[in-house]
């Protein structure tokens, strides 16, 4: 009997390093594919007009120089450091104030559980059914009547609504336990001060997540800039198309913008990462 189950644990525990074998191995392939678009961005930013026409492939660029990134700066007529600015800005405020204007939807369609709140949830899931861009010509037209046209304003307030990320907060705050919101309000305070001083602070991980989801999302945004944004407020990703025209594509300065824009999007990533699962544990998508 005793050499069965020595048996039977020697097979279990091959098949348990084989397995965790194959997990590495799958996973250290899926991080090779997850990193080779950063690899070629930064290979082309490098490269000389000349590599590009190579017809041999060299893994290692062939112009290591810096000046490659300090003359896109340099460049008066790109603007490259006012286009970063202006995505900063507008990225930071669109996050904020979509996580402020979800969390309230949210918190208030997870609490009130009438007719009409069930009606409102509908609504709002119903609208991640219709493409954003059927929505971008009655918006653009608002936005000209508001004279918000290359300003701030009609770049953040037109799209600072998610119904993404209320459904987000909705499902996270059905699991908030409500006995922290009945002891604050035995302690005297109202749903207001409930929802900022109680749920809020102890949700910052979907509130962490919603940020990073938003943030990347706005900055990386191309088409409602593109129709609202001008000389004053030019993002980054309006200054990158610069280098694509009729004529032909620069490549090597396409690449090196890239490789300048996505450095604000992997940091803000790297920093709130782990929230991202957090996320999707904590609002039932799983």
């Amino acid at each position: 009997m005793s050499e069965s189950s020595s048996a039977s644990r020697m097979v279990q525990g091959r098949v348990g390093r084989i397995t965790h074998a194959v997990k590495v191995v799958l996973l250290l392939g899926l991080s090779v594919v997850f990193l080779l678009p950063f690899y070629v961005i930064f290979r082309n930013a490098f490269t000389s007009d000349a590599g590009f026409v190579s017809p041999q492939w060299r893994w290692i660029p062939d112009n290591l120089n810096p000046s490659v990134i300090t003359g896109l700066f340099s460049d008066s007529d790109l603007g490259l450091a006012s286009a970063m600015m202006h995505s900063a800005v507008q990225s930071v405020g669109q996050t904020v104030l979509t996580v402020i204007v979800s969390f309230m939807a949210g918190y208030g369609l997870a609490r009130f559980t009438n007719r009409a709140a069930g009606v409102i949830l509908k609504l709002t899931i119903l609208t991640l059914m219709v493409p954003a861009a059927v929505t971008f010509v009655p918006s653009f037209i608002m936005t000209s009547e508001f004279g918000w046209i290359d300003s701030y304003r009609g770049l953040i307030i037109p799209v600072m609504f998610s119904a993404f990320a209320t459904y987000l907060f909705r499902q996270s705050l059905l699991g908030f336990p409500k006995e922290l919101e009945e002891a604050a309000e035995l302690d005297g305070a109202n749903p207001w001060t409930v929802m900022w001083r109680v749920v809020l602070p102890n949700s910052m991980g979907i509130v962490a997540a919603v940020f990073t989801i938003t943030f990347i999302g706005a900055w990386n945004a191309f088409l409602w800039p593109l129709l609202v944004a001008r000389d004053n407020t030019r993002t980054i990703q309006l200054t990158l198309s610069r280098f694509m025209t009729s004529q032909g594509v620069d490549y090597a300065q396409l690449f090196a913008g890239a490789l300048v824009a996505i450095i604000p999007v992997v940091i803000v990533f790297l920093f709130l990462q782990r929230y991202l699962a957090q996320a999707v544990t904590t609002s039932g998508l799983d």
